[in-house]
């Protein structure tokens, strides 16, 4: 027996064309405020009713993502709807009551746990970030030889030349398909807020800008890892302002060990300057930064990388000795230290962003003292086929510019403004 029912939804004419993808698997890539999310959900829901009885799954890169965003944003539409259905949090699934077909939420972090029950469909949010492995298991499931209709399915925005983009643009698999949204053609977004492109220049450097915003695929594993910095822009005599408080930012690293003083000037960060110790230690810094800025009146708040509560061979951490140290001086900074690091590509992507933004904003200068840093700006690369950054060419380079974007991120965090990355704002 059919089942019909009608769901309110005005396709965009991309999220139609994924619709209408009659391929086995098939993508739906595109920048920020696409519509990706509604057609994952439109999809699904779709899906579900054409396999009446029949299980499909739902799955996200991680669990919180899955839950706060996937999750919640299928619920919603079902209820606008009126679909009804039951969820069962313990087994984190629900049963549309319409068909008795049930969806399961997974994460895919953990893809070995994919194996299992055969599916009739699935469906990935943010592709790009989960793995090819948990990929290749889902399509290792779609097998339930009583489905209807049998499709695998995943919507991303582009993240460089990844594995994504070779199964389903450079080079694609048989039977597999992707639709390309087109930048800035969600009208129902620019009805609502008609700024809100431009206001994203304002957040991204020119490359993210274009990853993010015009769906563009780029290539972020090959040259700098800074390239939005000039000399020219970048690189001005500023001078601490005794009326404000300083920003110590450390790379806990033994050889050199490596930390820039900063200060915020109206939201534009002003390195003052930067401390590199040979075969120092983490309290060798401490003494240094003190006989430089000892007793500062207007305050000090400290970042560093996550490696700072790891304990040392001595018994302590990084932490603790920052803390003894400044608790003997009768001081109290501020600590800002993060219990796990930001992700490499987005704190780059951040950095390029305060360098020079797509709007041609300059929000970041250093002082020409800034040496070392400056040439982590200029030299420090991505590594070979890789996401991450290339620390083996050159023992000295990366430290200082690590330090200075986990201070970046930090703030960032503590005070976002409305469309900077991480930041889903529209379904």
């Amino acid at each position: 027996m059919k089942i019909r029912r009608a769901i309110p939804y005005a396709p965009l004419p991309s999220q139609r064309r994924f619709h209408e993808s009659a391929a086995r698997f098939k993508g739906f890539s595109g920048p920020i405020g696409s519509g990706k999310s509604q057609a994952l959900c439109h999809e699904a829901l779709k899906l579900a009713y054409l396999n009446p009885g029949r299980t499909g799954l739902i799955g996200a890169p991680t669990y919180p993502m899955l839950r706060d965003a996937t999750q919640a944003a299928l619920f919603e539409v079902m209820r606008q709807s009126g679909i009804p259905y039951e969820f069962n949090k313990a087994e984190n699934q629900a049963v549309l009551l319409d068909t008795d077909s049930r969806i399961l939420f997974r994460s895919l972090d953990e893809y070995e746990r994919l194996r299992g029950t055969n599916l009739a469909w699935f469906g990935v949010d943010e592709l790009t970030y989960a793995s090819e492995e948990a990929w290749v298991r889902l399509e290792g499931r779609l097998r339930d030889p009583q489905a209807k209709r049998l499709c695998g399915f995943g919507v991303w925005t582009p993240k460089g030349y990844d594995w994504v983009w070779e199964r389903f643009l450079h080079d694609p698999v048989a039977g597999y398909e992707c639709v390309q949204a087109q930048p800035f053609e969600n009208r129902h977004l620019l009805e609502k807020v008609p700024d809100f492109y431009e206001r994203l220049k304002h957040s991204y450097d020119e490359a993210f800008y274009a990853q993010e915003v015009l769906g563009e695929y780029l290539n972020p594993a090959q040259g700098l890892v800074y390239h939005a910095f000039e000399r020219k822009a970048n690189v001005k005599e500023v001078e601490a302002d005794p009326g404000r408080e300083l920003l110590w930012a450390l790379d806990f690293n033994v050889d050199p060990m490596s930390s820039v003083v900063v200060q915020e000037v109206e939201g534009r960060v002003h390195v003052l300057d930067e401390i590199v110790l040979r075969r120092a230690g983490t309290r060798d810094a401490c003494e240094e930064f003190a006989r430089r800025y000892g007793g500062w009146k207007a305050g000090v708040v400290i970042y560093g990388d996550a490696c700072a509560g790891r304990l040392q061979t001595s018994g302590t951490t990084d932490r603790q000795v920052i803390e003894a140290f400044f608790a003997e001086r009768g001081e109290r900074p501020v600590y800002r230290i993060p219990r796990k690091n930001p992700p490499v590509r987005e704190r780059a992507a951040l950095m390029n962003a305060k360098l020079r933004n797509a709007a041609g904003e300059v929000g970041l200068v250093v002082h020409p003292r800034c040496k070392e840093l400056i040439l982590d700006f200029e030299r420090v690369q991505w590594a070979e086929a890789a996401n991450e950054i290339d620390k083996d060419k050159d023992p000295r380079r990366t430290h200082l510019s690590d330090a200075l974007g986990y201070l970046l991120w930090e703030r960032q965090q503590a005070g976002s403004a409305a469309g900077e990355r991480d930041q889903r704002l529209y379904w």
